[in-house]
């Protein structure tokens, strides 16, 4: 799947299944959230706090979708093509960082 695919897949299940895009705020707060709901697999999966029972079998794929899913409501809700945007910022990552990271200190 293409990221224009993703991004036009969940603009027809909202439309259809999900009835209406919550608004930009909402989105923000929910993105939050699951952001927060992926940290804590992360820092207790790979990290120094012990994974908690009711943890160890969340699925790390799964919430890292629930992150992409309402980045792409995001997007879609605010005219951003994604295959765009993330082209630009690659192309900006290229020419901006092309050595940086090389010569840093702290990567040696």
């Amino acid at each position: 799947m293409t990221i224009r695919n993703a991004q036009d897949t969940v603009d027809h299940w909202i439309k259809t299944v999900g009835v209406r895009y919550f608004g930009e705020l909402t989105n923000m707060a929910i993105l939050t959230e699951e952001v927060g709901e992926l940290a804590r697999i992360i820092s207790r999966r790979y990290g120094e706090q012990s994974e908690k029972e009711s943890d160890k079998n969340r699925d790390l794929g799964d919430e890292i979708a629930d992150v992409l899913w309402v980045l792409i409501c995001l997007a879609n809700q605010t005219g951003i093509d994604l295959t765009e945007a993330f082209a630009k910022n690659l192309e900006k990552k290229n020419s901006r960082d092309a050595t940086r990271h090389k010569e840093n200190e702290k990567l040696k």
